[in-house]
């Protein structure tokens, strides 16, 4: 690689000239900072900044968030996934306002012992806004390093990493932490994509030595991903006098918090139909009756690829609407506009907003 200096010389003004407006970057409150983080994790730029601003103009500061419910918390989350982080962000503002004056404190160690703070995330508060001299290396600064040192081992290797955060230390400048690293960001964002890069745009081309080499395209060295386990569930949408049953999923549950219509994993041999009912029945005691397809969507979680099956149904006549809970903590009847109060993960909000068009032409 060409001198430490060229390379700040390459990409600084680069930054300057074509960063994005991104909201939390007018002036850098470590607020928006740590919510535009935990939001940003797996989660593409264009959909962070829209659930962003409807964050802010909810949540305005760690008092207003420490003070929100937990509900309100997940029907601001709804569709981001892995809910964990929205409540670790709750527990998170409860700490901020009882500990250190409803501010986010600048030193390392004291945001490692915050609820859903890691060290990626605790340098990335410090770096970007504290202005600190804290290298960060996410995917996009792993890309772009790989490339420009041409580094022929996977970056996740524990060896290869070591070298990554060597190399960032090496190249920030300690006057400006900030720019930087969201310097190398951007330029893996915008310029040296994944597939594709831009070459002839980068300002540190010259730098480069995958470049130099006709490397590019293969760095980083990617380990293939394990594939996709399939889960095929089936849920009923109990239908009685106009209002829908949902439930409470517990905490400890994956989604917990979470609402949802009964269901759940297909076993050997049953039809979506039979375990739809079956798992109505060991979930709440309901006997239904009248299952009616309605419609089938695929959503992915974590190494998940989830086919969820499901059907309109009713209770079984005379049948109390008061159900023995076995796998939830608790139910609600409601109507079809109030389904939209409530926090479901993916998959059933999924079925929510087919099922406005299929009441309609009902």
């Amino acid at each position: 690689m060409h001198t430490i200096t060229s390379f700040r010389a390459g990409l600084l003004p680069w930054f300057t000239e074509h960063q994005r407006p991104l909201p939390w970057r007018k002036d850098y409150q470590p607020y928006q900072i740590w919510i535009a983080e935990i939001m940003g994790q797996q989660t593409q730029m264009e959909r962070v900044v829209v659930y962003f601003q409807s964050w802010i103009q909810q949540f305005p500061d760690i008092r207003a968030l420490a003070a929100a419910s937990e509900q309100e918390i997940f029907k601001a989350w709804e569709g981001l996934g892995y809910y964990s982080r929205a409540r670790n962000l709750r527990k998170t503002a409860e700490l901020l306002v009882r500990d250190h004056h409803g501010e986010l404190p600048n030193e390392e160690a004291a945001l490692l012992a915050l609820p859903g703070i890691g060290p990626y995330t605790a340098a990335a508060i410090l770096s970007i806004a504290f202005n600190q001299p804290v290298p960060l290396l996410d995917a996009n600064v792993e890309r772009v390093l790989c490339r420009v040192e041409d580094i022929d081992s996977p970056p996740k290797q524990s060896v290869t990493r070591k070298q990554l955060l060597q190399l960032c230390a090496e190249l920030l400048p300690p006057n400006e932490p900030r720019n930087f690293n969201q310097a190398l960001m951007e330029l893996g964002a915008l310029i040296c994509t994944p597939k594709n890069p831009t070459c002839a745009a980068c300002p540190v081309r010259e730098c480069c030595r995958a470049f130099a080499a006709g490397t590019v395209n293969q760095r980083p060295v990617l380990v293939k991903k394990p594939d996709k386990i399939n889960i095929i569930m089936a849920c009923g949408i109990i239908e009685q006098d106009g209002r829908f049953y949902i439930q409470q999923r517990r905490e400890e549950d994956v989604w917990g918090g979470l609402w949802e219509f009964p269901g759940g994993r297909l076993k050997e041999g049953e039809t979506p139909e039979q375990a739809a009912a079956r798992e109505i029945a060991e979930e709440t005691e309901f006997r239904v009756i009248h299952l009616r397809p309605f419609t089938t969507v695929v959503h992915h979680y974590t190494k998940h690829r989830v086919t969820l099956h499901s059907f309109f149904c009713n209770l079984q006549n005379e049948q109390s609407t008061e159900p023995v809970l076995h796998a939830a903590s608790q139910f609600r009847w409601v109507n079809q506009k109030e389904l939209d109060s409530f926090a479901f993960p993916s998959g059933h909000r999924q079925l929510i907003k087919n099922m406005a068009t299929y009441i309609f032409d009902a």
